[in-house]
């Protein structure tokens, strides 16, 4: 027998590095936020090792600590960084940059892309990124999705199961009529693995221009696109 395979109407949508550029945005704002007087430091390497805590963090969570928001963990684990990198900011430095979160630059194809999508399926985010940092982010890019979902909702963070099962719930969605719109295999892994069709954006620069390009993950029904409008174009909206 045939399986039926049965179209998208919901599509949900990782933030940090597939809609907004967190890397450049935030080098950008640590330069700005030093200035020509503040220490001497290799911002690009800093914000580097800030990312690469970022699971790790979320990681003592998903195996046992107290939920905190993305705020906390970002705030404990930049203390952290700077002080391995022999890096002094003030108290309100440090805090402009934690909050620099909610403020990344879309990529050049994110706003339109999305206005697209929304054409003809349900979109939302489904971030590890808690709520309230969600909403300034998308109003500072101009961003519009139907719901903005985050991890927050399961208590949890991403790639744990409950993540993707919460949104799935709230929206009343079966997971093969929801896609999970990604630029790193983890996250589609994790949502293919409950059944919703794993699509992959590819953002070259996410890690700047010297990273070679991620290899798609091996799943069934993958999509790859290069932009939310050629992904526009591939789901015919």
């Amino acid at each position: 027998m045939q399986t039926v395979v049965k179209p998208l109407r919901v599509l949900l949508f990782d933030v940090f590095g597939t809609l907004v550029d967190w890397r450049a945005s935030l080098i950008e704002l640590a330069e700005a936020t030093t200035g020509p007087t503040g220490p001497a430091a290799d911002w690009a390497a800093i914000v580097d090792d800030w990312r690469r805590e970022y699971q790790p963090a979320m990681d003592r969570v998903r195996h046992g600590a107290a939920w905190r928001d993305l705020d906390s963990l970002q705030r404990e684990t930049l203390s952290d960084v700077l002080a391995r990198r022999h890096v002094r900011l003030s108290a309100e430095e440090s805090d402009v940059l934690v909050q620099g979160w909610r403020r990344l630059r879309p990529w050049p194809d994110t706003a339109a892309g999305l206005d697209r999508l929304r054409h003809s399926h349900v979109t939302a985010t489904l971030s590890n990124g808690h709520v309230a940092l969600l909403v300034d982010l998308l109003k500072f890019g101009n961003l519009r999705v139907d719901a903005v979902l985050s991890a927050q909702l399961a208590g949890s963070y991403k790639p744990e199961p409950t993540v993707y099962r919460t949104a799935l719930r709230l929206l009343e969605c079966e997971p093969e009529e929801a896609g999970m719109v990604a630029a790193h295999p983890s996250d589609l892994r994790a949502a293919a693995a409950l059944g919703l069709r794993p699509i992959l954006v590819r953002r070259p620069l996410e890690w700047g221009p010297a990273t070679p390009l991620v290899d798609p993950p091996a799943l069934d029904g993958l999509l790859v696109a290069d932009g939310l409008d050629q992904l526009a174009t591939t789901l015919g909206c």
